[in-house]
């Protein structure tokens, strides 16, 4: 994700980062600028429409689509941010659930042996998430000196999710924990699962294809009748005018397009290494 001053305009303004979407957009905006430029010089120059009130008529139907058009992208772009933000916060209640497991562990166990072993499965689970949800091989190791005998085939958070449980269950057999204890042990760990849940329902539920489908199109038709209405009125500065337009829009549907999924690899999308980083280091005080 990126780090910025939210109060540096100049740098947002005169500085192109490679998450723009200009960059992106560049050669289809030189297609329709040229596209435009040579209906707005038909229009003017060989078909001689500038005195028809019918061409002029055109630019009504562009305002009424225009309102429709605003409040189909405000509706995409705040579906697309309510994902983004409701996995922000799924990964803060993982931080706060391994804390607190962490905590609760380092009053509960005496053996430095089995605070071990939750020192390395609870960072392991966070980082497995973040692998898991990225679609990464987890084939290597975490750590070197921990083998937590993941079958790869299998779902690799559900495995460290077992793990812990079995162990908090033999500590239960052993008389080393109570049942009370064993009942908010468990707890936690299901608290870890719930969050793996919902972090894959945002993953594998995008936004219906219709819907990103017509947008799109929307957009695209809308753009591609702009000349037709403006190119007497505008004359040859059409095609930058309706370059700046189809930027603004179809920007906003990059954009929704890039934070429906915050668990990729785009520079928007959500610092899950850095946060699982954060719980191992944070677990490691603790236990």
């Amino acid at each position: 994700m990126i780090s910025y001053n939210t109060k540096d305009w100049f740098t947002f303004i005169f500085r192109f980062h490679k998450a723009d979407t200009f960059r992106t957009l560049l050669p289809i905006m030189f297609a329709i600028g040229v596209y435009a430029a040579l209906i707005g010089y038909a229009e003017v120059e060989i078909w001689k429409l500038a005195e028809n009130s019918y061409v002029k008529n055109i630019t009504i139907m562009h305002g009424m689509l225009g309102f429709v058009i605003s409040l189909l992208l405000v509706f995409r772009t705040n579906t697309a941010y309510d994902r983004w933000w409701e996995g922000r916060k799924l990964w803060g209640s993982l931080v706060n659930n391994s804390r607190n497991f962490a905590i609760k562990l380092s009053a509960i166990l005496e053996d430095e042996n089995d605070k071990l072993f939750f020192r390395k499965t609870i960072p392991s689970y966070a980082s497995i998430l973040h692998k898991h949800l990225k679609n990464e091989d987890t084939a290597k190791q975490l750590f070197d000196d921990l083998d937590l005998e993941i079958d790869h085939h299998k779902h690799k958070p559900n495995q460290v999710a077992k793990l812990m449980f079995q162990k908090i269950n033999e500590l239960y057999v052993a008389k080393k924990i109570t049942g009370d204890q064993l009942i908010i042990l468990n707890a936690e760990i299901q608290s870890f699962t719930e969050v793996c849940g919902a972090c894959e329902r945002i993953k594998n539920t995008p936004i219906p294809y219709s819907y990103s489908a017509f947008i799109k199109k929307f957009i695209f038709f809308y753009v591609m009748t702009l000349p037709f209405g403006y190119s007497f009125s505008l004359g040859y500065y059409v095609g930058p005018v309706v370059v700046f337009i189809f930027y603004v829009l179809a920007s906003l549907e990059l954009i929704a397009e890039e934070i429906e999924d915050p668990f990729g690899g785009d520079v928007n999308d959500l610092p899950t290494k850095k946060i699982s980083e954060n719980i191992k280091k944070h677990v490691e005080e603790l236990l």
